[in-house]
C-alpha cells in the first residue's frame, strides 16, 4: 500500500501520495488540498492496479504526435502502400487536430465530435479509414499501458450506402475496347482475366505461360502519393490465372522483342502504365462515348472491368471456387459476399432446375397426378366418406 503525508506550502497545507508502480518503482503525486482527496486518489490507484488497468501518469502525458511516430515505427513491416496510406492519414487528418493533445486527454466525446465533423466534407468510407488509423494508434497506447482504455471504441460511424457495381456485357466490352484504341488489349485483358489494374501494370513477359495459357500474378504496382511502388499483389496472394485463347495473339504481339523482365503493358514512352493518366487520356473519354450509345450504362471505372470478369465467369457457369482463385479473394465466402447480387440472379434458374429434377422422380409424378398420390397414401383403397 502507498502512504499519505502532509507538507507545507505558501498556500497552506497540502498532501502527497506515495505508491509503487507495477514495476516496483516508487512515485508520488502532490498537491491534494485535503487528506480525503489524497486517500481517494490512492484508493483509485490501488484498485486500478488490482484490475490491471493502472497506467503511468508520466507516460500518458505523451502527445499524440510523439506517440504516432512510435506507432508508425511498429508498423514498418506493412506493405509500402498500406504504410504510406497510414502516414498520409496521420499527416492530413489526425495530427492537425490531435497532434499536441496528450494521450490521457483524448476523450470519447471529443473523438465523436471529430468523426462527425469529418463526415461534413468526406465520404463515409474515408471517415471510417481516418477512424481506423486513430483507433489503432490509441489501441497501441492501451497495450503499452499509457492509457487505461481506447477512447475510439464505440464511436458512431457514418453508414456506407451500397453503390451498385458496373458490369458490362460482352458486346459492351467490345465497344469499349474499340473506343480505347490502340489500347484494346488492355480492356479485353482486364475484362476477361479479372486482374487488378496494379497487377496488370506490373505484369512481366516471363509471367505469361502461353503453352498453358496462364498468368502468374506475382507482382503489383501502386501509386501512393504519385510514386510508383513495386510490391506483391493484395494480401500478398500470388496466384495463377487463365486467359482465354483469343488473347494469345495480341499478348504475343505485345511481348515480341521484349526481355523476360520487361512489362507487357506500357505507356507510349515505354514506362509503367499509370491508372490516372490512362483514365484521363483514354478511358473516361471512351466511357463517355459509350454512354451516348447506352444511356443507362452504369458508372464505369477500370476496376469495373474486374467486376465484369466476375460477372462473365459466373454467367458462364464457373464455380465459386474457381472465381475465388481467379480474383485472388481470401475465401470463397468473400467471393459470395462481394458478388451476392450476381448469384441472386441465378435463383430462378436454380428453382427451374430443381423443378425439372423433381418432375422426373416419383415425387414429381405424384404431384403431377393428384389422384395417384391420394391412392398411394391410402394404400390404393378409396377413402371412407
Amino acid at each position: 500500500m502507498g502512504t499519505i503525508a502532509p507538507y507545507e506550502t505558501s498556500g497552506g497545507r497540502r498532501y502527497r501520495v506515495r505508491y509503487r508502480t507495477l514495476d516496483r518503482r516508487q512515485t508520488d503525486k502532490r498537491g491534494f488540498k485535503t487528506k480525503r482527496d489524497a486517500e481517494r486518489y490512492l484508493a483509485e490507484v490501488e484498485a486500478s492496479k488490482t484490475r490491471g488497468e493502472w497506467v503511468d501518469p508520466t507516460l500518458s502525458r505523451t502527445s499524440v504526435a510523439e506517440w504516432s511516430e512510435t506507432w508508425l515505427a511498429a508498423h514498418s513491416n506493412l506493405k509500402q502502400t498500406t504504410f504510406s496510406a497510414y502516414e498520409w492519414i496521420l499527416q492530413k487528418h489526425v495530427l492537425p487536430h490531435w497532434g499536441s493533445t496528450p494521450l490521457a486527454e483524448v476523450t470519447h466525446g471529443d473523438v465523436q465530435i471529430w468523426v462527425t465533423g469529418l463526415g461534413d466534407t468526406l465520404a463515409p468510407s474515408s471517415v471510417r479509414k481516418m477512424h481506423v488509423v486513430f483507433s489503432g494508434l490509441m489501441k497501441y497506447a492501451v497495450r503499452d499501458r499509457r492509457i487505461p482504455r481506447n477512447p475510439c471504441d464505440g464511436i458512431r460511424l457514418p453508414r456506407i450506402k451500397p453503390v451498385p457495381r458496373g458490369y458490362l456485357t460482352p458486346d459492351q466490352v467490345d465497344e469499349l475496347a474499340t473506343l480505347c484504341s490502340p489500347y484494346e488489349t488492355i480492356i479485353y485483358f482486364l475484362a476477361y482475366t479479372g486482374l487488378r489494374w496494379g497487377e496488370m501494370a506490373a505484369l512481366k513477359v516471363k509471367r505469361l505461360d502461353f503453352d498453358r495459357r496462364r498468368i502468374d500474378v506475382a507482382e503489383a504496382v501502386t501509386e501512393p502519393q504519385g510514386a510508383i511502388i513495386w510490391g506483391t499483389p493484395k494480401n500478398h496472394e500470388r496466384r495463377s490465372v487463365p486467359f482465354p485463347a483469343f488473347l494469345e495473339t495480341p499478348l504475343r504481339e505485345l511481348c515480341e522483342g521484349k526481355h523476360p523482365d520487361d512489362v507487357v503493358f506500357t505507356s507510349p514512352n515505354g514506362h509503367v502504365l499509370r491508372s490516372g493518366n490512362f483514365r484521363r487520356n483514354i478511358f473516361d473519354r471512351a466511357v463517355a462515348a459509350l454512354r451516348e450509345q447506352h444511356p443507362k450504362l452504369p458508372a464505369i471505372t477500370p476496376h469495373s472491368l474486374r467486376h465484369t470478369a466476375a460477372s462473365l465467369a459466373i454467367s458462364s457457369g464457373a464455380s465459386v471456387l474457381s472465381i475465388q482463385r481467379m480474383l485472388g479473394h481470401a475465401s470463397a465466402a468473400m467471393t459470395l459476399d462481394v458478388y451476392s447480387d450476381l448469384f441472386d440472379d441465378d435463383r430462378d434458374a436454380v428453382a427451374d432446375a430443381l423443378d425439372n429434377r423433381a418432375r422426373n422422380t416419383s415425387v414429381g409424378k405424384m404431384w403431377a397426378n393428384p389422384t395417384s398420390a391420394t391412392k398411394a397414401k391410402s394404400g390404393g383403397k378409396p377413402r371412407s366418406q
